[in-house]
C-alpha cells in the first residue's frame, strides 16, 4: 500500500525531507544574529512548536506517534475529516511573568499548534483510536482494504459486414 504522506528519497536525510526544517533554522539564525548584534532588545513573540511525529505501518495498520511533553489529554483534539487527521494542541505558559525574573534564555514553546496528515483512501474514521502516555500521543489507524485496481482490457470492434 502507497501511503500518501510517505516518500521515499534515495540519499536524503530526515532534515533533507522536509524543506520547512532547514527554513525554519535560517529564520532561527538570522534572528539569533539580530538579537546578538542589538544588546537590550528582546522579542516577545510567542515561541509554537509542532510536534514531532513518526509514522509507520505495522501489522495492518498505521501507527503514528507525536511527541508532546508537558500536554495532557485534554489539551489536545483529534478529527479526522475527508481522509485528513489533524491533531490540535495548546501548551499554556507555565510560569507567571515577574518583574524580578532574571530569564537569560527561554527556548521552551508555548502556544497552539496543528498538524495534519492525509491517510489512505477508505479510511473508517469510526476506527482511528487514540492513547497518550508520558507526553506520547499514539493513534492508530486500521489500514484500509485495498481495492483492486481494474485491469485493461481490449474491445474489439465488431464488424458492420
Amino acid at each position: 500500500m502507497n501511503l500518501p504522506f510517505l516518500r521515499k528519497h534515495a540519499e536524503a536525510s530526515p532534515t533533507d525531507a522536509n524543506p520547512f526544517v532547514s527554513l525554519q533554522r535560517e529564520v532561527e539564525r538570522v534572528f539569533s544574529d539580530f538579537h546578538r548584534g542589538s544588546p537590550g532588545v528582546s522579542f516577545d513573540w510567542p515561541k509554537v512548536a509542532v510536534p514531532l511525529m513518526d509514522i509507520v505501518e505495522k501489522d495492518g495498520r498505521i501507527e503514528m506517534t507525536a511527541e508532546l511533553p508537558g500536554l495532557e489529554d485534554k489539551d489536545v483534539e483529534i478529527e479526522v475529516n475527508e481522509n485528513v487527521l489533524t491533531i490540535k494542541g495548546e501548551k499554556k505558559t507555565e510560569r507567571e511573568e515577574k518583574q524580578d525574573d532574571n530569564c537569560f534564555l527561554s527556548e521552551r514553546a508555548y502556544g497552539t499548534f496543528t498538524r495534519m496528515i492525509e491517510l489512505p483512501e477508505g479510511v473508517d474514521s469510526d476506527a482511528v483510536k487514540a492513547t497518550m502516555a508520558k507526553g506520547i500521543l499514539t493513534i492508530t489507524v486500521p489500514k484500509p482494504a485495498e481495492t483492486p485496481k481494474p485491469e485493461a482490457k481490449k474491445i474489439s470492434i465488431e464488424g458492420s459486414a
